[in-house]
């Protein structure tokens, strides 16, 4: 294993290596990390929930406790130990059986009472039967330890097999919160789409050529994460235009990017970003029908002058449409679109999907639509892929972040994390969150009715204490049974 800025000797003497710098077929990869040579078959089940191995190769990331077949790998290492994902992993497992629903405070203040009661119905029983053997069974016979149990359980069987799904859930009052949701919002790249745009047309302006728009918007972009810079790259790469110097690089959250290209303040971004410009009308009178199918436009100036103009475009994931319709047959009407982009490509991909959208919003504005509906007594989900969402998926009340495998801002951000870029999870996890809240539900009327009817036999002298304490553990093994069905994850 190698490791940025060169060896690894902590992660080398733990990692079953080869040839110093290798990982053999059959063995579990050490360490998250990034593939630099080789090719195997990779069973990432243990992480993403995939029921099928993936092919790794030069330029795929790999995760810690995976294994690694067919093939040898070298991988150079970002993560070890608790770092890795697979380490994230179980320690938010832990934190999830730390954390408690509402639900489980209310079983918890329920069981603090319960015993006083069932101590003044054993003395009532006493002074008005006079029986000491239905009394010892009034005491015997009733059960505080079920309400307790009744909701932890069933929180932490969902929590494992979430785990197992390639689902990360922080804690069982986000499933409990997640199971009354009636609003969901919803970003667009990256989430609806795969995040994977091309450049598939490039405009010249004023006296730039195709080649030397391309080759600005490239170095303006080459310190940029976002999904439409890495389009722009691959761009240049194909076409073989030349690689520029940039420094100076500057993100403008919602609008673009800049950076100085040849000693030339160089930005690249949507048209929003020039509005205060002098060139606005001249940029927008270059605006194409494109935006209008859903297509995105990037204006590139060059020291205040239009170079041109690059056509983008995204897919829709495929999955999309018909996760949707699980969701609203779950009963959730309000479903809208939040995004950054133009209107024109916002309407063109909500019409599509039957869905309401908002354009041209910066993370503060999405952040500000959160709370508006919070402020009128909704219960606001947020499905984002965890980095320019960071803030909205934050202050949702359940946050759910897309493709969140080996991304710290994701798993730190969202309350939910998917690990794996499948829009059928996010109507599994509604659905494991109500199958959850409807298995308490179930847990604690069985315990109250077994009490109830426990209690009421005792005091009356039908259940003598030698049956009492043969049924006391009766409903701990109801519920225990009963969350038992949480494990078994239906789709």
């Amino acid at each position: 294993m190698e490791q940025d800025g060169g060896e690894s000797g902590a992660a080398s003497q733990r990692s079953p290596t080869r040839d110093g710098g290798g990982c053999a077929p059959g063995r579990k990869i050490p360490a998250d990390g990034e593939v630099i040579s080789g090719q195997a078959t990779v069973d990432q089940s243990t992480i993403t929930g995939e029921s099928m191995p993936v092919e790794a190769a030069a330029g795929s990331r790999v995760f810690a406790a995976t294994i690694a077949s067919l093939g040898s790998l070298r991988v150079r290492v970002s993560r070890v130990g608790v770092d890795t994902t697979f380490g994230r992993v179980i320690k938010m497992v832990e934190e999830a059986e730390a954390q408690r629903a509402d639900v489980q405070r209310i079983a918890d203040k329920f069981s603090a009472w319960y015993l006083p009661v069932v101590t003044v119905i054993a003395a009532l029983t006493f002074l008005i039967r006079r029986d000491p053997l239905a009394t010892a069974a009034v005491l015997v016979v009733a059960c505080s330890c079920s309400f307790a149990l009744a909701t932890p359980i069933a929180m932490l069987a969902s929590v494992g097999a979430g785990a197992r799904r390639g689902l990360l859930i922080k804690g069982g009052k986000y499933l409990e919160t997640l199971a009354q949701a009636n609003v969901l919002l919803i970003d667009k790249t990256g989430t609806l789409t795969l995040g994977r745009p091309r450049i598939e047309r490039i405009t010249p302006l004023g006296a730039f050529s195709s080649e030397q728009v391309l080759s600005l918007a490239a170095a303006a972009e080459h310190d940029s994460e976002h999904p439409l810079a890495e389009a722009v790259r691959q761009a240049r790469r194909l076409q073989n235009a030349p690689a520029l110097p940039s420094e100076s690089f500057q993100a403008i959250p919602g609008l673009g990017v800049q950076a100085q290209v040849n000693g030339q303040k160089v930005r690249v971004g949507s048209l929003r970003m020039f509005q205060s410009e002098p060139f606005f009308a001249d940029l927008q009178a270059h605006s194409s029908p494109a935006s209008q199918q859903g297509k995105t436009e990037l204006f590139v100036v060059c020291a205040d002058q239009p170079a041109g103009v690059l056509t983008a475009e995204d897919t829709l994931r495929s999955e999309v449409p018909a996760a949707l319709e699980q969701i609203r047959g779950m009963g959730i009407r309000q479903i809208e679109l939040l995004t950054g982009d133009n209107q024109q490509t916002a309407a063109a991909l909500a019409g599509a999907l039957g869905i309401a959208y908002r354009a041209n919003l910066l993370p503060e504005d999405k952040i500000a639509i959160v709370k508006a509906y919070q402020q009128q007594g909704s219960i606001v989900v947020m499905v984002g892929d965890g980095v320019n969402d960071a803030p909205a998926l934050a202050q949702a009340n359940v946050g759910i972040a897309m493709g969140a495998a080996g991304s710290d801002v994701a798993i730190e951000a969202a309350h939910i994390a998917l690990m794996r870029d499948d829009w059928a999870l996010v109507p599994e996890v509604f659905q494991i969150a109500r199958r959850t809240m409807g298995v308490v539900k179930a847990n604690l009327l069985f315990t109250m009715v077994y009490n109830v009817v426990g209690l009421s036999l005792a005091a009356t002298g039908i259940l003598p204490p030698i049956l009492a304490a043969a049924a006391q553990s009766l409903p701990d093994i109801g519920i225990l049974g009963n969350s038992a069905r949480l494990l078994r994850t239906k789709k």
